[in-house]
């Protein structure tokens, strides 16, 4: 399939005109000869330079594949690495054996390689291109690189690909694992974009129910096939790579990282820096499916307490620093913790708005499945469900929520409860 980027960016009834960096997207079988054909006669074909930029494993799974594509491009960089890691030695090694006249850059592999093509790619203000080898993230078209930086994970601005070419011969022969916890990654959403409706209820921040009605349709069209993405049918591993792509798009759309990122993504990242854990054997996409059924939980908990009249309204609390200094200070992330939460994003909400939007915020709350339905559809598309088989402790639980909101200055859900009670509680 060929994405039809013309159609998202049609006038909106949001009032504001949408756009998107990319220029072109193909999910399909073959697409690898596509991205041939455009490189030797086509849009590519004024690169003259371009580099392949891959690990070990991935250049011995696809090299075959993307044979054509490898003859004419000037060098391939193989990385090393077990696992490969997005940090600043890989960047360093990158920046010295790129060609100094690489003028486009084929990131082939997962999440890792290119988060460090497109950090490399903004740095030498070249483009480069995706070609993804597994459904297993949403983050093949963002903006920003997410980057392990002298033991503190950062985000730096960097490129977006000029174009993304999915094939799948490559991605849909993954393992399974990697496509499980794309899935478990798309489920997120129904937390993604619970929060970013809620914020607009509570703050007024600017909201696009268009963008959220193709999330949500993106989402039906994968929970629906979630046996077939399993029996790797072809047309159902193009959706699952569709709807992840998608919330991409919808964040250059929306021009924020609401519509793919918030609360779950908040205790993924918690969990990942290990602050209030021990080292963590996971995949980003499965931490955020186990922290979606936390939150549908604690989500839906305070959904009955306002349908039954006890949830209370309390004025917001500014933390103080100290509490930064405890809580991140023995990670030495107090000033950037610090930093991404001032000024407090609790502070702009006026609690009598709050209370009187309390009603309608749980109606949302309510388009959240329910735990059961989370499960099955985890189950179905052999997803990690447990905090233990992410190797964390239930123990973490309480503090997980207390800490998580803190991990980005966005208003989510959970940090909206830190001013709400349940009576009796």
């Amino acid at each position: 399939m060929e994405v039809d980027l013309g159609q998202l960016r049609k006038p909106c009834s949001c009032g504001r005109a949408h756009n998107a960096s990319v220029r072109g997207i193909w999910i399909e079988e073959g697409a690898s000869r596509r991205l041939y054909e455009m490189l030797t006669e086509g849009e590519l074909r004024e690169f003259t330079a371009p580099v392949i930029g891959w690990d070990d494993p991935t250049s011995e799974a696809v090299e075959e594949i993307l044979e054509d594509v490898l003859e004419i491009c000037q060098e391939e960089i193989c990385l090393s690495g077990n696992p490969l890691a997005a940090d600043n030695r890989s960047v360093e090694i990158l920046e010295e054996t790129l060609p100094e006249e690489t003028d486009l850059i084929l990131a082939v592999g997962g999440g890792t390689i290119h988060d460090l093509s497109r950090y490399i790619a903004y740095e030498r203000r070249i483009p480069y291109i995706s070609i993804p080898t597994a459904a297993s993230t949403d983050s093949y078209l963002a903006e920003e690189a997410l980057l392990l930086w002298d033991g503190e994970k950062k985000l730096f601005p960097a490129e977006s690909p000029l174009y993304v070419f999915a094939d799948t011969n490559i991605f849909s022969r993954a393992p399974y694992r990697l496509t499980a916890s794309g899935i478990s990654d798309l489920l997120g959403r129904y937390i993604c974009l619970a929060d970013w409706k809620i914020a607009h209820l509570a703050s007024g921040e600017y909201l696009c129910r268009e963008i959220c009605d193709l999330e949500y349709r993106a989402l039906k069209d994968v929970t629906r096939r979630l046996d077939d993405i399993r029996e790797k049918e072809e047309d159902a591993c193009e959706r699952l790579m569709y709807g992840l792509l998608l919330s991409g798009l919808c964040v250059q759309m929306a021009g924020s990282m609401r519509p793919a990122v918030s609360a779950p993504h908040h205790i993924s990242r918690l969990w990942e820096m290990e602050l209030i854990n021990g080292s963590t054997d996971s995949l980003y996409g499965e931490r955020v499916g186990v922290a979606t059924l936390l939150l549908e939980e604690y989500y839906h908990r305070f959904r009955r307490a306002i349908e039954d009249g006890v949830c209370l309204v309390v004025p917001p609390r500014k933390q103080e620093p100290e509490f930064f200094r405890q809580k991140f200070g023995p990670r030495g992330l107090f000033e950037s913790v610090l930093r991404e939460n001032t000024p407090e994003p609790l502070l702009e909400v006026d609690p009598e708005r709050l209370r009187q939007a309390l009603p309608e915020i749980a109606e949302i709350l309510e388009e959240i499945p329910s735990g059961e339905k989370l499960r099955d559809m985890m189950e179905e598309g052999g997803c990690r469900q447990t905090l233990g088989r992410v190797a964390l402790s239930g123990q973490l639980i309480s503090e997980t929520l207390e800490l998580a909101p803190y991990m980005q200055g966005s208003l989510s859900f959970l940090r909206l409860s830190k001013m709400l009670k349940i009576a009796g509680e």
